[in-house]
């Protein structure tokens, strides 16, 4: 039997009757099981210094008991929540669908070690949802926040616009927001729009018939059409042109598409997820973004937090990427020494948490004691004083300044750039946005 994941003390409480093999899972990996009954009216006593997860046992389709299971809930609400389902739940019932909206993970029956352990995994020793199976990882204020409002957000089936700079994790947010909500059997589908050809993007994201252009050869289904049943994540939704504004705005209006080279409206059941580090305010004021898609996009809003107003957190995702990278690669490094907290603590990080996961695993590679100091992460010696911008900043500086001369001596015309830079089209829009160089705003 797999085990399940150890804490002292630590206990379930089961809503509902579980199985003898359920109760034989459970004792195996030392968790004590305490029954709510719902044909009672009681409430569970516990011990101060308990460790305690609920488990609504939704199976049979019982819905006499529904409203007596309702009421335990609701007497636990201060318990974080499994759900457990099965075929037999009426899950259209109004009743089970508020017990579903008071659970933060949703499981299926039958019940298995693998699965069970997982979702008990991503609470904490206080019971606090920590991380969920899309990597959401953080202790600190801004990041318990961030938890509560994905708790919220997944309850509803309505847009939401998620902000925050670059490598924040809005995607790892929109995955989190599908695998809570209703819809996490569907597909999730991401798709960067600043990455799509301008060309192309109606047919990337609508779908063509055959001989709908030349070069259609044959018929093509769309990423909207292909996550029907789910969930559609627009990572930077700033970039998307107008023309395609104009057909997601009727997919969130209407709930229908139509495929280039075909009148015929197809009906799509898809959720928007939207992402952007770019004011689209701005862009709307600058005739860039539509005004009408822009409010159909911002009915629900997610900052990301920098992790720069994370605090503890930063040291808690350095030490879990150089445990992730030290299972698969044979390197010296297993810590980081005080110095090299004590810089990590102190630089700015602009690049969020995808550099810190960068510079964690190029230290890693390059460090020749057991201890990363801070030369190693490239941060300076560890004083709060640093030791300059480093090489990557110089470079990063250094090619922002060349895409910007070149689109200046050329009038800002792309081809023109391209060819001097000896670069494609499309890589010369990837380095404007790489650099946040707005060809509009700069005309």
């Amino acid at each position: 039997m797999a085990a399940l994941p150890k804490f002292n003390p630590h206990c379930v409480i089961w809503f509902g009757r579980p199985s003898p093999h359920e109760r034989g899972m459970l004792a195996a990996a030392g968790w004590r099981m305490r029954i709510a009954d719902p044909t009672r009216d009681t409430r569970v006593g516990m011990r101060g210094e308990d460790h305690v997860i609920g488990l609504v046992d939704l199976r049979g389709g019982d819905t006499s008991a529904l409203a007596a299971l309702e009421r335990l809930v609701t007497d636990h609400a201060d318990l974080p929540l499994l759900a457990l389902t099965s075929e037999d739940t009426p899950t259209e019932d109004a009743g089970v669908r508020r017990i579903l909206s008071a659970c933060g993970e949703r499981l299926v029956a039958p019940l298995n070690p693998q699965q069970f352990g997982q979702a008990l995994s991503s609470f904490d020793a206080d019971g606090t949802c920590m991380a969920d199976a899309s990597g959401m990882i953080g202790q600190s204020a801004p990041m318990l926040e961030v938890h509560g409002i994905l708790h919220r957000y997944s309850r509803v089936d309505l847009p939401v616009l998620i902000t925050g700079e670059t490598g924040t994790g809005k995607e790892l947010a929109a995955r989190a927001l599908h695998e809570r909500s209703s819809r996490h059997r569907g597909p999730f589908v991401a798709v960067n729009c600043g990455a799509l050809p301008p060309s192309l993007v109606q047919s990337e994201l609508f779908g063509h018939e055959r001989g709908a252009f030349t070069g259609a050869n044959t018929r093509r289904i769309g990423l909207f059409e292909s996550a029907d049943g789910g969930t559609v994540f627009l990572d930077e939704i700033g970039d998307l042109p107008l023309d395609a504004q104009t057909n997601l705005l009727r997919v969130l209006q209407e709930g229908t598409l139509e495929r280039i080279g075909n009148s015929h409206s197809l009906r799509v059941d898809v959720r928007v997820l939207a992402a952007t580090h770019v004011d689209l305010e701005r862009a709307v004021a600058a005739g860039r973004f539509r005004q009408d898609l822009y409010y159909r996009l911002d009915v629900l809003r997610l900052d990301m937090p920098p992790l720069r107003d994370r605090g503890d957190d930063i040291e808690l995702l350095a030490r879990l990427f150089l445990e992730t990278f030290r299972e698969h690669h044979a390197v010296t490094a297993r810590g980081f020494n005080a110095a090299a907290h004590r810089a990590m603590r102190a630089h700015r990080w602009p690049g969020n948490v995808r550099e810190l996961l960068n510079r964690v695993r190029r230290a890693a590679v390059i460090a020749e004691q057991p201890l990363i100091g801070p030369a190693e992460l490239q941060l300076g010696n560890g004083n709060g004083t640093g030791a300059g911008p480093g090489l990557d900043h110089a470079r990063g500086h250094a090619e922002r300044e060349a895409v910007l001369s070149v689109l200046r001596e050329t009038g800002f015309n792309v081809s023109a750039s391209a060819r001097r830079l000896r670069v494609s089209r499309v890589t010369m829009y990837r380095l404007c946005r790489k650099h946040r160089l707005s060809l509009a705003e700069l005309r």
